[in-house]
């Protein structure tokens, strides 16, 4: 059969040749570097067979997608190697996330960082072994046997949920099975360098009525010396993270009694009233109003915005002379309400309206960070009235 490469060339292969026999076939150092492969824009094992007339592109560590493959199979090898230390914990989840992966446990007695070393030893066993690592597909009902028979409730839920019809893949390596879509490594022993690096508390599938599981974080990388530049920079940016310098110099604090909701230090309200002046300047320059909207708004409004039916778990409500309000999240629909109080020609356009818009969105206390992601702060936002043909120069007006 004849498949395409990405550089256009055919190639000759024997009827049912896998994407790392292509490789081979083009060079042993091509097979040496690949760590997948896309086939017709498909991410996929190196193990999956080749049709006639496909195209075929060879995954190595240098692509983004390499990373990803190489990150996600350490994710198993980490999970491979709680449950030999820790048989009777049960897995959840183990995606790979920026810089790394993590997965989420539910163990019966509780692990601590200390834990680590022992963790990261039988990785290492695991990563020596060089064991090969199989995809294989069940139906439903045979699926669920599976995992069940390993006592993994949490895969059982998440194969219940699947839609008919999906296919459902595992991945085996050694007398290890997991539940996943892959792609993975072609053998475990491909793993050169990484690092469990930290642990926190996730509930299940995000929902705080959930149960509170162990999620444990790592991170991967091809060669040593690229991870220790990693944690090196790390370490630099800690020197400058926001909320250690926003205690040090007294401009806000966190605190238990509102989380989520920073107070603003002296300091700190020189500064933002700085930003603002500036604001105000730049934007009266340009040709903007001012405009403020109210923080509480009816429900009718969020119905008619459709943030009701679709944003209702990230807003806070209350009730005002038995009437459903929410507090707003975003700014929005008063800006529509603004404009619409007066009949408007198109000789008033563009109305460019601006709003330091105080929002309150209510944000899982596992996601809170600092000032990156809080529950109030105020949005820089505006809205622009125009007719269709003043779009492209106000895109570049704002730009």
């Amino acid at each position: 059969m004849q498949i395409v490469l990405k550089n256009g060339d055919k190639l000759e292969l024997a009827a049912g040749a896998t994407a790392m026999s292509a490789a081979q076939t083009v060079s042993e150092g091509l097979a040496r570097a690949a760590v997948a492969a896309k086939i017709n824009g498909e991410l996929c094992d190196l193990s999956r067979p080749l049709k006639e007339g496909d195209a075929l592109e060879i995954v190595t560590m240098k692509d983004p997608e390499g990373l990803h493959v190489y990150r996600h199979t350490c994710a198993h090898v980490l999970a491979q190697a709680l449950k030999t230390i820790y048989p009777t914990c049960k897995l959840a989840i183990g995606p790979v996330i920026d810089n790394g992966y993590y997965y989420d446990v539910d163990f019966k007695t509780p692990i601590t960082m200390e834990d680590f070393a022992k963790v990261e030893a039988e990785m290492k066993k695991i990563i020596k072994s060089n064991l090969p690592i199989e995809r294989f597909t069940l139906p439903r009902e045979e699926a669920i046997a599976l995992m069940s028979k390993f006592h993994e409730n949490y895969k059982v839920e998440l194969i219940r949920d699947l839609p008919e019809g999906e296919e459902i893949s595992f991945y085996k390596q050694g007398a290890f099975t997991d539940l996943c879509r892959g792609p993975h490594l072609p053998s475990t022993g491909k793993i050169k360098a990484f690092k469990l690096v930290s642990i926190a508390g996730a509930y299940w599938r995000g929902d705080e009525k959930k149960k509170m599981l162990t999620r444990i974080y790592g991170t991967a990388f091809a060669k040593k010396e690229e991870m220790d530049e990693y944690f090196e920079m790390l370490e630099e940016a800690k020197k400058r993270d926001h909320i250690k310098l926003g205690r040090e110099m007294k401009l806000f604090a966190l605190l238990g009694e509102g989380k989520g909701f920073p107070f603003f230090l002296p300091n700190g309200m020189i500064l933002k009233n700085t930003l603002i002046d500036y604001w105000r300047q730049i934007h009266k320059r340009e040709g903007y109003v001012e405009v403020q909207t109210p923080i509480i708004l009816t429900r009718s409004l969020w119905e008619h915005s459709g943030h009701w039916d679709h944003y209702k778990e990230n807003m806070y409500t209350t009730k005002i002379d038995g009437e459903d309000c929410a507090v707003k999240p975003m700014n929005c629909p008063g800006g529509m309400l603004v404009y619409k109080l007066f009949p408007h020609s198109y000789k008033d356009l563009p109305i460019r309206m601006g709003e330091l818009g105080l929002v309150h969105r209510h944000e899982k206390s596992g996601q809170l960070h600092g000032l990156m992601r809080v529950r109030c702060f105020t949005q820089d936002d505006a809205h622009i009235f125009m007719t269709p043909d003043q779009i492209t120069t106000e895109i570049k007006g704002v730009v």
